[in-house]
């Protein structure tokens, strides 16, 4: 937000109309003057016209008018600027009593806005007479809630004089109210809840990483290095090492182990193929005795059996004659 120009009437400490043109004013400035001069009566008129409200206890009271204005004199604030790269004009009436047109007496005079914008021919087209809609356009342009403003860009003087007389405590009470850092203090709230879940977290693995250390040391059939035996590395976790050094030595003994059975194979496969032959060897000399054996039988019986024939012959002889 870059002002030109602001003009005030009847505001604050300044009884008739004063303007100000911030076109005139290159750089970084000063605002200056005496106590009661109206440093933060210019300040309240650029956050009245921006927000419809000025900061601090100014705002609490709702007292915007001059005492000293005349009475037919309005109170009145008109600002131009550039926001969100547009040129606007922001005209306010605060809340006010005036003279009645007719008779005696005052009457109550409602607040009122005229938000403008200069059109590409230099001319002034109004945009907005409603307060609720003036007061949402000027917002989304801003980009900041009238709090965050007055935090923000308007450190409020009276609570700052308080800031450079309070101790450490106070100032960090009075910054976190100045400043908002409520947000602040919700975030490193949730980051020492994060912190010690996080840690309870890391109890509950480490426990874990523990029980299997000595699980895989069981099956290893190995102790589990003490602390001071961990090598000094990266901080990586040691059991990762120590589990991979036994990963890669039960591996190798798995390789020579298979080398070993491979060979064994081998020989079974030789010895099965010399017992196959060996049945058959002792299949065919145990054929051979048994055929021995049948032969020496019937040559020891070779006379019975000639008998034996012979007697056959005859007896064939004499069924053919018996009739």
């Amino acid at each position: 937000m870059r002002p030109h120009r602001l003009r005030v009437q009847a505001f604050g400490a300044f009884a008739t109309t004063e303007e100000v043109s911030f076109d005139d004013l290159e750089g970084l400035f000063l605002l200056h003057g005496e106590t009661g001069a109206g440093k933060t009566t210019l300040l309240d008129a650029i956050a009245f016209a921006l927000y419809g409200r000025v900061p601090g206890e100014r705002g609490k009271t709702r007292r915007l008018r001059s005492d000293h204005a005349p009475a037919g004199v309005r109170t009145e604030v008109e600002l131009e600027a550039t926001i969100g790269g547009r040129r606007l004009r922001i005209t306010r009436k605060p809340e006010q009593e005036r003279p009645k047109k007719s008779g005696t007496g005052v009457t109550k005079e409602q607040a009122s806005v005229l938000l403008a914008e200069v059109t590409p021919a230099g001319d002034w087209e109004v945009k907005s007479a409603r307060i609720g809609e003036a007061d949402a356009e000027i917002a989304d342009l801003m980009g900041m809630s009238a709090e965050q403003f007055f935090q923000v860009v308007l450190l409020p003087q009276g609570q700052f004089a308080q800031f450079l007389h309070a101790d450490a405590e106070a100032r960090a009470r009075l910054l976190q109210r100045l400043f908002g850092t409520d947000r602040f203090r919700a975030v490193e709230d949730w980051l020492a809840e994060r912190r010690r879940a996080t840690a309870a977290e890391v109890t509950v693995a480490a426990d874990r990483v523990n029980l299997l250390v000595a699980q895989v040391a069981q099956a290893a059939s190995v102790a589990v290095p003490e602390t001071t035996d961990v090598p000094a590395g990266p901080p990586e976790p040691w059991q990762a090492g120590w589990t991979a050094d036994l990963a890669a030595s039960a591996a190798a003994e798995r390789d020579a182990a298979a080398t070993v059975v491979a060979a064994r194979k081998a020989d079974l496969d030789v010895a099965l193929a010399a017992k196959t032959l060996a049945e058959q060897l002792a299949d065919r000399q145990r054929r051979r005795r048994d055929t021995l054996r049948r032969q020496a039988e019937l040559q020891a019986a070779a006379g019975e059996i000639d008998l034996l024939r012979a007697a056959a012959d005859a007896a064939a002889r004499a069924a053919e004659v018996a009739p």
